[in-house]
Order: C-alpha cells, then structure tokens, then sequence
C-alpha cells in the first residue's frame, strides 16, 4: 500500500469475515467498549492513518488508535529503524525488578532500552526541571503512581483534587479521580478524600464572565475550598491536584487562559503538586510535546501511555520515593519492543518537525471542517491534531460516526454529542483534505436525521 496515492473502500461492514471474528471474540470476552464492527486484519497492508480490514475494506483511520498509534500503521518512519534490529526472544522481560541492556555500553547499544525512553522522556520535559521516570504498562498505572509519589512526598496528606469531566483510567486508584460518565465509577469503591472542582471549558472565560462554576464571585471554587481562603482544607494536607490539560473522553473540553493560569497559581502559592495527565493530549498530539505547554501551568508531575506504548511517571527526584519497593512492577516498561517504539517514536517527531506538522494540518483541518458546516454543528475547535466537532445531539454524533464509517473514515465520539479526529501526526494535506470531505459528507448526510 502507498500512503500517497490510497483510497478509502468500504463495503457493508462489518463483511462476513468481520462478522465471524467479532462473533469468535465475544465467545470468551468479557463486554468492553468496541467503538466500531471494525476488525483489522494485522497481516493485511497498511500505510499511515490507512488500514485494511479481514474483509479486504480500507478505512482511513482518524483515531489512530485513540491516540495509541500517533503515527498511524506501519509507518516508515519508526519502521525503517525497528527493521535493523535481529530481536530475539525474550521481547518482554521484567523491567522494574531486573536490569537489561544490549551490548557493553549504554552509549553503543544496539537499540534503544528501556533507559533510553527515560532519558528521552526527561530530554522532551527538561523545561520544567524533570529528571526521573518510573515507566509501567498503562496510562491508568502512570496515574496510579503520580498518586503514590505524591502522597508518599506528603505524609500528612488527606486529600486529593480533581476536576468535573474527568477520565484518568479504570483501576480502582484512577476511577475515584475520574468525573465523567457514571458507566464507568458506579458501585465501585472510591478512594478517600477526593475534591471535585468544575472543570472550565468555555475558552473565553474570564473571572468576570465565568458561568461553568469554577469562577464564583471573582474567586475559583479550588482556591475558595482552602483554609486560608476561607475552605476547610488545609492545603498542607493536599497531596496533588490532577488535570487533564485537554479533557480527552470527557468530549475534548479546552479551557480557558484564566482557569489555567488559576489552576497553576493555586499550585503554585500552596505548593500543591500539579498532576497532568497527558495520556491521550501528550506525545506531539497538539502541536507541542505536551498540551501543558501551551498554559501557564507548571506542572509537577506528567503522566504519559498511549503513543509511548509504555506508561510514564515523569517527575522531579525530590518527589519520588527514595526507599526500595516503594514502587514496583514486574514487567512495567519491559517490552522490549514498546521501549524501542516509544523512543523511536521520539525521535520521529523531532526529526521530521511533526509538531509543526500538527500545528499546520489541524489549522487546516478546523477550516475545513468550519467552512459550511451545517446548522447542526454546535463547534468545531481543537489545538494541533487534537480535534472535535460538537453536535446538537448525541443521536445526531451516532449518526455522523456511522455515516463516516459507511463512507470508509473510522472517528469516535466522546463526551455527550462530540466526535474526536485524531490523524497521525505526520498527516498530508492529502490525507486532511479527504479526510475533511468524507467528514463532511457524513454531516450532510444526516441533516434531516437525528434531531436534536
């Protein structure tokens, strides 16, 4: 397959072939969300944000992967290096409790390690003073412990802070943070002395304009509910405050300047550690390394997954643990083959400018998308490649992510009416320019459907 000149090809999906794995799969599986009748064929061929499926459809995949894939399949630009390597087993070795290497020196390894993604992973966060990492399997994990290492930093800590729409992962640590959907807390044990503060996606809001609560009075509901401000609590006994700089499945919510730059003064003056999860808006997605790059935030902690294929704690050293066994994880960070994707992952972005690749083609992709939308689009918004396009109505989103899918654009819907666009970073003005009419042929398409 060539990038360059594919095309999408869509059938009726799913095909038969589709249907016999999905009935297969749920033989033994346990219901989990399967946001498309898509089964990609992983022996079949594909190029970039293009993907083939078991009944032979092409589909051009604006989710790479929810963000896992942040340049999409089989691309050039990590395979072309993973290709010079003669791996041999084991590929997944246990990489917290035991040491490995490749060759004599660190400096002349045969292929980047484990310790090589730390250490690109400290170069990429060197602006705000971070030099340890503890690497795991999952962004659930990566949250999971930023919430240890803060509150073994603080011991006298009681509390903890999040923000309305929330989602931080499905472990039960990570669930008592996340404050979107019921689906995914309900009946579930919830950790002790977690504070909920609204989270502000009018981009505009000001103090004085503020109507999403955040703002009340002139002053922000965190800075209100602290003893010296007034609050019960005593912000010595704050372990972290958490944050998604961008609100991923809570519907792509981007704040304003105001509620950022908030947030990151009330850190700052209670010497709160700031936790941001950049699991699904880190690694290039935006146009910068990390989304916290474009507030006046200064974030303590960062937590990385998905386009890393390893889970990521990235923080100061002062603030992990310095006692063995305080964390731990057998196989966390020891696929060898995920530690080399993440690092040459790395380098891709710095070595063909793909953040400014994001910041160009998701410019043009928010025209594309504006110009003419119909009535029933609400907004259109996004930073890099990071991307939503709100509706009128849930029915009417359902409506659009299947119109799309039939026209052979894989999208996902988040929040309550938004579809989510996420090309790989390395995206062609091509490949926006199609992606952007398909999209908007689904649109048009539903019009007189699905009203609100």
């Amino acid at each position: 397959m060539d990038r360059d000149t594919a095309e999408p090809k869509a059938e009726a999906l799913p095909g038969p072939n589709a249907q016999r794995w999905i009935e297969f799969h749920a033989e033994r599986a346990a219901p989990s969300e399967y946001s498309h009748d898509f089964v990609w064929d992983i022996t079949a061929e594909a190029d970039g944000p293009f993907v083939t499926d078991v009944d032979g459809n092409v589909l051009l995949d604006f989710t790479c992967h929810i963000g896992a894939a942040p340049l999409g399949y089989d691309n050039e630009k990590v395979l072309s290096k993973l290709r010079e390597f003669d791996l041999v087993e084991p590929l997944k070795i246990a990489g917290q409790d035991l040491y490995f290497g490749a060759g004599p020196d660190p400096a002349t390894a045969d292929f980047p390690s484990s310790s090589h993604l730390m250490n690109r992973l400290v170069d990429v966060s060197d602006e705000y003073g971070m030099d340890t990492v503890f690497l795991s399997n999952s962004g659930a994990e990566a949250v999971e412990n930023a919430m240890k290492i803060t509150h073994d930093h603080n011991p006298a800590a009681q509390y903890g802070v999040a923000f309305s729409g929330s989602f931080h992962g499905r472990t039960l640590g990570t669930l008592s943070l996340t404050k979107a959907k019921d689906v995914y807390t309900r009946h579930y044990p919830q950790v002790a002395g977690i504070e909920t503060v609204p989270f502000c996606d009018d981009r505009g809001c000001t103090p004085d304009t503020c109507d999403c609560g955040f703002f009340a009075g002139g002053e922000s509901r965190f800075r209100s509910m602290l003893a010296p401000e007034g609050g019960h609590i005593d912000p010595g006994e704050v372990a972290f405050a958490v944050l998604e700089p961008i609100q991923g499945v809570g519907g792509y919510r981007f704040p304003s300047e105001s509620f950022m730059a908030e947030v990151g003064d009330v850190c700052d003056t209670y010497d709160i550690p700031l936790v941001v999860d950049e699991i699904q808006s880190g690694v290039g997605r935006t146009g910068e390394m990390w989304a916290s790059n474009h507030y006046a935030i200064d974030p303590d902690v960062i937590c990385a997954a998905k386009g890393l294929r390893v889970g990521a704690t990235v923080s100061r050293a002062e603030i992990f643990p310095s006692e063995k066994n305080r964390l731990g994880s057998t196989f966390g960070g020891g696929d060898i083959l995920a530690s080399m994707y993440g690092a040459f992952t790395l380098e891709a972005i710095e070595e063909h400018d793909l953040l400014a690749n994001a910041t160009q083609r998701g410019e043009e992709a928010k025209e594309r998308l504006r110009d003419g939308a119909p009535d029933h689009v609400e907004d259109v918004r996004g930073k890099g490649l990071m991307l939503a396009v709100e509706f009128d109505s849930a029915e009417r989103r359902n409506a659009v992510v299947k119109a799309a899918l039939d026209r052979g654009m894989l999208t996902l819907g988040c929040g309550k009416k938004t579809i989510r666009l996420l090309p790989p970073l390395d995206v062609t003005e091509r490949e926006i320019e199609m992606g952007t009419e398909i999209f908007r042929e689904a649109m048009d398409a539903v019009a007189s459907t699905a009203t609100a």
